[in-house]
């Protein structure tokens, strides 16, 4: 367990990219987003849903440098490959609460202003944000899903190299590409979105948390075996 906290001091040693970076995009993209409602000349509700997800993009970039960059250093410490990567993740964890609280906190002042006195909402209604703790959840699941991705895949690309990446990205959207054919093809898509619609912000969250474990242990069995 020291190690692991080891390693989160170690990654936050950059706090500017897993700390200001994030909020400064948030927060940037929040004041354009107000901006443009003030510039609409409408009383209908206008929503900028990309100022939510301005800063999961970070968190990508954040994954991968939190592998390219740390883990040489853990391991002239001497720190497990198996704590080197629970201290990382526990670090993407405690930021992405940091972030998912922070969409949460507008969330409320949106529905206690209603949308900020110009009826403009950034948050996302089917993400929870009539509900501030299931916002908070979503948002948390969904920039995890970001870092961990980010992370697996700065993983493979340092243990089999460029190459086995872009085939392995080409071959995951060749997979989903047949899937979705499939669902058109067999006639059930109207069935698959009333289902994912059945599901809600905390069902959806919660399969997302699913797919987190599935990553997160796929990109330990990577460094296992990863050359630092």
């Amino acid at each position: 367990m020291t190690n692991v906290i080891k390693v989160v001091r170690l990654q936050l040693l950059n706090r500017t990219t897993y700390v200001y970076m994030p909020l400064l995009i948030l927060a940037g993209a929040l004041l354009l987003a107000l901006l443009v409602f003030a510039l609409i000349p409408t009383s209908e509700a206008k929503y900028g849903f990309g100022a939510a997800g301005a800063p999961l993009w970070s968190f990508l970039v954040v994954g991968v440098q939190a592998l390219t960059l740390t883990f040489p250093f853990s391991q002239a410490l001497s720190i497990t490959r198996r704590d080197f990567h629970l201290g990382t993740l526990l670090t993407a964890a405690l930021t992405s609460g940091m972030l998912a609280a922070a969409f949460a906190a507008i969330g409320v002042i949106e529905r206690a202003t209603h949308g900020w006195g110009m009826n403009g909402y950034v948050t996302l209604p089917s993400l929870g944000g009539d509900a501030p703790g299931t916002a908070f959840l979503a948002y948390f699941v969904i920039a995890m899903l970001f870092f961990v991705s980010g992370y697996f895949c700065a993983a493979i690309n340092k243990r089999w190299g460029a190459l086995a990446l872009i085939a392995a990205l080409v071959g995951l959207t060749l997979v989903l590409a047949v899937v979705i054919l499939l669902v058109f093809r067999a006639g059930v898509a109207g069935e698959v979105e009333a289902w994912l619609v059945a599901q809600g912000a905390l069902g959806l969250a919660l399969w997302g948390l699913a797919l987190l474990a599935v990553l997160g242990l796929g990109s330990l069995a990577v460094i296992r075996r990863m050359v630092p």
